[in-house]
């Protein structure tokens, strides 16, 4: 079983690349395309400008890369260059998203906030601190299939919700949530509407496009792109730009919500990756649809249980659990085959059962036996059965 070229480790001899295992924990990080690595490089070694430097060639060539990029990435969701603030990844743009807005809910005296149980930790988190501070969040629970029922977040509005914080795609499960319909929901409300679109930007086009999100957190390295660099869509309210305040203060850069030197390789590659993302989504959709095909067909005879509604799972992803197999002991048995994970990346040193199974109301063992797997379109699996196998004879007693 062999990976693609793209996530062979630089200066490894071809044996020990042909004896890696193959690369299916894409939803924790994805390759670098060939092309974005190429754009780096240069943007590092021979145009190493920094892009607040307005009195030389360097500087400006910096500047002009950083804008491009700021526009590549406002095309994919259809919003202006000028309403992306570049930040160190999806982590940073949900604290700024949700923090930045406390100031404002304050002095407004609306102090409520609606998300979700399956939001990722970089939500949920600061979410703690808003509830610390004396705001009431309501956190909706998810139906079965792992999705959350609009008519839900519209029935937990208040005249005093600030705030409604959904993702866009579960990282864990690959459930794709219906986005388009809580904006629908929302648009006789003054709440805000933040995405969490880490795991669907670049992926899903049309929902993310609605004028309705104000705020979308959005990162690199899901897209393709380096690790690092990802971004904060904060789209304009009738012509205003929206009170958030920045969570650094010491420079003028992003417009004052994010001070510091810009990473222009980064944003370079991390530009570029968008811009891939959006020209090729199709062909990428089909590939990892086909990939998804073959999964199943060599999975489903084990008997497993699907975690997520699978008419709503993104083409990239697989939740499921073998009955009778122990997610970690399943890890190590394919650890030769394949690299697989039990729940999101950001929470895997805990080995805590997933909070959004447990949310979804899944029996324990069905949770405790749960894996992900998910991939790209540069993923390359020889042999579905030979996964299917290992799992099929840990299963048996």
């Amino acid at each position: 079983m062999t990976v693609t070229a793209t996530t062979d480790t630089p200066g490894g001899s071809d044996a020990q690349k042909l004896q890696r295992p193959v690369y299916l924990d894409c939803n924790a990080t994805t390759p670098v395309e060939p092309a974005v690595m190429e754009e780096i490089v240069r943007w590092t070694v021979e145009e190493f400008g920094n892009a607040g430097s307005r009195t030389h060639h360097y500087g400006q060539a910096a500047k002009n890369r950083v804008n491009a990029a700021r526009a590549d990435i406002a095309s994919v969701v259809d919003a202006c260059a000028d309403e992306v603030v570049f930040t160190s990844g999806a982590t940073e743009s949900n604290n700024l998203a949700i923090l930045g807005l406390a100031s404002h809910g304050v002095r407004t005296g609306r102090l409520h906030i609606v998300s979700t149980q399956i939001e990722h930790k970089s939500v949920l988190g600061p979410l703690d601190e808003l509830s610390r501070r004396g705001f009431d969040v309501t956190l909706i629970r998810p139906t079965p299939g792992g999705w959350v029922d609009p008519d839900e977040v519209q029935a937990a509005l208040r005249a005093d919700t600030l705030l409604v914080s959904t993702m866009a795609v579960n990282n864990e499960t690959g459930v794709v949530q219906p986005i388009a319909e809580i904006a629908d929901a929302l648009k006789e409300h003054e709440a805000f509407f933040h995405v969490d679109a880490a795991q669907a930007f670049g992926k899903i086009i049309a929902p993310l496009r609605l004028k309705r999100i104000d705020l979308m957190s959005i990162s690199g390295h899901k897209i393709y792109g380096p690790k690092g660099i990802g971004a904060l869509m904060t789209r304009r309210r009738r012509f205003s730009r929206l009170p958030l305040e920045p969570l650094q203060y010491g420079g003028g850069q992003e417009r004052g919500l994010r001070p510091g030197t810009l990473p222009v390789a980064l944003i370079a590659g991390f530009g570029l990756a968008a811009s891939l993302a959006l020209q090729n989504h199709e062909q990428r959709a089909a590939k990892c649809a086909a990939i998804k095909r073959e999964a199943l067909a060599s999975l489903l005879p084990l008997g497993i249980g699907i975690n997520g509604d699978p008419d709503r799972t993104i083409e990239h992803t697989i939740n499921f659990s073998v009955p009778g197999v122990d997610s970690e002991a399943a890890i190590v048995a394919l650890k030769n085959l394949a690299a697989v994970s039990n729940g999101s990346a950001c929470t895997s040193q805990s080995y805590e059962p997933s909070h959004v199974l447990v949310a979804a109301g899944l029996p324990s063992e069905q949770i405790e036996g749960a894996l992900r797997m998910s991939w790209s379109h540069l993923t390359v699996v020889d042999d579905w059965t030979a996964i299917a196998e290992t799992l099929g004879r840990l299963a048996r007693p």
